[in-house]
This record gives C-alpha cells, structure tokens and sequence, in this order.
C-alpha cells in the first residue's frame, strides 16, 4: 500500500513543513483543493501552490473538491501531477471531462462522496486510473472515519479482479491512521492528513501505517 500525505492539516510554517514531508518516505503529495462552493472551505490558488511546492520532488496526486471543474484543471495540470481526480458529484459530462484529463497527458480519478451509491462509478471504470473512495465528507481535515466505507472498497476490488479491463488503482481518503488502515487491506493508496503532520516525526508515523 502506498501512502499520499495531505498537507491539509498544518498550520504553522506550512512551505518548511512540506518539504519536510516531501522528504520522508511517503509515494505522493497529496493536494486538497477546495473553492468554497463545492465545499465548504477554500485551500490555494494555483500560484500560492507553485510557489509551496516548488521545491518538492514527489509525485503530485491532486483531488479537485471544485465546481468549475474545467478551470481547476487548466490550472493544476501546470504542475505535471501523475493524477488529477475529480468529483462524480461536481461534473455533469463526465467522460468527457475524463478525456479532456487525458489529453494533458495525466492518469484521471473519480471520486465519490459518502453517500453516493458505488454504483454510480460502475459506467466510468474502464475508463479511469483511479478510484478514490472519501471516508469522511470533503471539505476539512481532521474526520473519524465512516466504517461503512469499507464495503465500498471491497466490491471496487472485487470490480476489478472479475474483469481484466478495469486498471484503476484504488483510493481511500479521510481519518486514516494505524487502526483504520487495517479496515482498508485492499486499498492501494491511503491518503493520510492529520495523523502524520500533527506528529513531531512524520517518518515514525508512515511507518507505523506501513
């Protein structure tokens, strides 16, 4: 299982502390990018991102909690992320959004809320790179994780084992830590916020999750 660090959760000294967790053992950075419509809260603008990352060296794994969703990707794509995911909720045309993310030359998510039924996703599968599956409501750091999320990544798996076409990686994200990562064996990657950066030592924290 790989591990994608959110950086959301830091609050002091947030450009030392990200190439702090750049250079930990982490797989990628992940990027919570949220305009106040979609969700509730707001993050950075494009420029404010360059300039914190910019001298940052893991690969980018960027979740767009936006609404206008074409203009996030415009923007983030300028970053070369290996993935951009977007929301099922916050797109009306969804493939061909898919496709627009695959002309830039970057793999494509699709993430659901909570309560969006897993089937939803059924359509897009073969046609995206990752699945990410939120364990908490988008928009803020720091949840317990939704337990019934589980199930969800379960049929994901068992998705792709029964049909060889379906090359999605998938993707868990909110209140992971050193207990809630057992209830998720069959993730890929696990994208973890506050329990590494509230930590002294972020490398002690991977590892426990490793």
């Amino acid at each position: 299982m790989k591990i994608s660090a959110s950086f959301l959760s830091i609050k002091d000294n947030l450009k030392e502390n990200i190439l702090i967790l750049d250079q930990s053992n982490i797989d990628y950075l992940h990027l919570d990018i949220m305009d106040g419509i979609f969700v509730h809260n707001t993050t950075w603008d494009i420029d404010t991102i360059k300039d914190l990352l910019i001298n940052t060296k893991k690969p980018k794994d960027v979740h767009l909690m936006v609404s206008d969703v074409k203009k996030y990707i415009d923007d983030f794509s300028t970053l070369n992320p290996e993935y951009i995911t977007i929301h099922f909720e916050a797109v009306s045309d969804i493939e061909s959004t898919i496709n627009y993310i695959k002309s830039k030359n970057i793999k494509v998510g699709l993430s659901i809320k909570p309560m969006t039924d897993i089937v939803s996703l059924i359509p897009f599968l073969s046609l995206i790179d990752l699945v990410l599956i939120m364990s908490v409501e988008p928009g803020e750091g720091g949840q317990n994780f939704i337990e019934d999320t589980s199930y969800k990544i379960d049929i994901l798996k068992q998705l792709r084992d029964e049909n060889n076409y379906y090359n999605y990686v998938i993707e868990v994200d909110g209140g992971i830590n050193d207990e809630t990562i057992k209830l998720c064996s069959n993730v890929d990657i696990a994208v973890v916020g506050s329990y590494i950066t509230n930590s002294d030592d972020y490398n002690e924290q991977i590892n426990k999750l490793k």
